[in-house]
């Protein structure tokens, strides 16, 4: 396939991937084909809107590798959904009457793009997907090419998307410093709230990854007060898991009487459908964002675990600290690093090939790394706890495992 132009586009929320898959896209275009032109819409489809773009000229072509030592996107993100015309035009983004999805791909089609390079979730994928066949049935062909980036690690179905590994271990950093909060004041508890609002992936990697840090300090001190069992984590809550507030509250009572304090890893989506039904049996509104997702920060699920909780272990001091913005615009760790290396490379294969779709490793095809079509994309992909890891690791902490009776919106 002819080649000419591409276009890059970040979208949705910030994950510790972005800046250098745009960096690893403008390196390997101006290795393996230095004239083809490359733009980029900014700040995402809010940009591809408006027709807001610049060009990667020489001299970023050149530096394209510093990107990969910074967080977020260099070319700006937003959240806009091309099929919520109603929210776009309160946006002033798109007249009313128009179609935002004709909008945006008129504007490719103005703007002579041959290959659309979209890093985001499954919205932002399978929405570029909707502009290449708006296109394609308007007589022009466009080939969409799209990164996974979620620091969820909840897209079918691909195993690992990009970010994910490196918030983990930012999360385990983050808490390294808000656990050392555990004597602050006698029986402490805290809660350390992660971003998942519908797979416990992050939340139950972060705990590993801090478990496995407290695990490998060489020495302790017990007898000057600095104990392993008080920096530990003690529960770890999931969306996937059944929420026993009561057996778990017996529990952990059990280890603040024991040693003063208690340590909780939460996913901000756990106990989110209990957590709704209390505000609508109290008759409040809860508030949802343009894609009609619950607004996770308007009801605060750690906040109500850490009342529910304070009251029953009987918690004198109550700390609830959310790391999501602190992991989500890291660099790219080294395990990022190489995966995002690895598919840009097919990625920019694949445009060449004229194969769209999602790059990834396909877990319904033996983990092969390859372009997935897009009908194929779906988001939502719950986190499997039976996995040894994760099942080894609840089983240190004493705290049963039991799937959900139904999956957390």
């Amino acid at each position: 396939m002819s080649v000419r132009r591409v276009a890059l586009l970040t979208a949705g929320g910030f994950a510790p991937c972005l800046s250098s898959a745009v960096g690893g896209l403008i390196e390997r275009y101006t290795e393996v084909a230095p004239d083809v032109e490359i733009i980029a819409y900014q700040y995402g489809y809010h940009g591809l809107l408006t027709g807001t773009k610049v060009v990667i000229d020489d001299e970023a072509r050149a530096k394209a590798g510093v990107l990969h030592d910074f967080g977020g996107s260099p070319i700006g993100n937003s959240r806009v959904k091309l099929t919520n015309a109603k929210n776009l035009v309160e946006r002033g983004l798109v007249k009313e009457g128009d179609d935002p999805l004709k909008v945006a791909a008129e504007q490719l089609r103005a703007d002579g793009v041959d290959v659309l390079h979209t890093i985001g979730g499954d919205d932002t994928n399978t929405t570029a997907a909707d502009l290449a066949a708006y296109l394609e049935d308007n007589g022009y062909h466009m080939t969409v090419v799209g990164l996974p980036k979620t620091i969820d690690n909840d897209i079918v179905p691909i195993r690992q998307s990009l970010g994910a590994h490196t918030a983990a271990d930012q999360a385990s950093r983050f808490a390294q410093n808000i656990i050392g909060e555990h004597r602050s004041n006698p029986r402490m508890l805290i809660v350390h709230e992660v971003m998942g609002r519908h797979c416990g992936w992050l939340t139950a990697a972060a705990a590993r990854d801090y478990h496995q840090w407290v695990a490998e300090r060489p020495e302790w001190n017990p007898s000057a007060g600095l104990s392993k069992e008080r920096w530990d984590v003690h529960a770890v809550f999931l969306p996937e898991m059944k929420l026993d507030l009561e057996g778990e509250a017996q529990r952990l009572r059990a280890v603040m009487d024991e040693i003063g304090n208690v340590n909780i890893f939460l996913s901000e989506g756990a106990g989110v459908p209990e957590i709704i039904a209390e505000l609508e049996a109290k008759g409040e509104e809860v508030q949802r964002d343009p894609f009609g997702h619950v607004k996770l920060d308007t009801i605060n699920p750690g906040q109500w675990f850490a009342k529910q909780f304070a009251e029953l272990i009987g918690a004198e001091k109550v700390m609830v600290q959310k790391s999501g913005y602190f992991s989500r615009s890291a660099a790219a760790n080294e395990q990022d690093l190489e995966l995002i290396r690895t598919m840009v490379n097919l990625a920019v294969d694949s445009a060449f090939q004229d194969v769209s779709g999602v790059v990834g490793h396909d877990e319904e095809n033996g983990d092969e790394l390859t372009t997935i079509a897009f009908p194929r994309i779906a988001g939502g992909k719950a986190f499997d706890i039976t996995q040894p890891w994760f099942t080894e690791l609840m089983a240190s902490l004493g705290q049963d495992v039991t799937p959900a009776d139904t999956p957390a919106h």
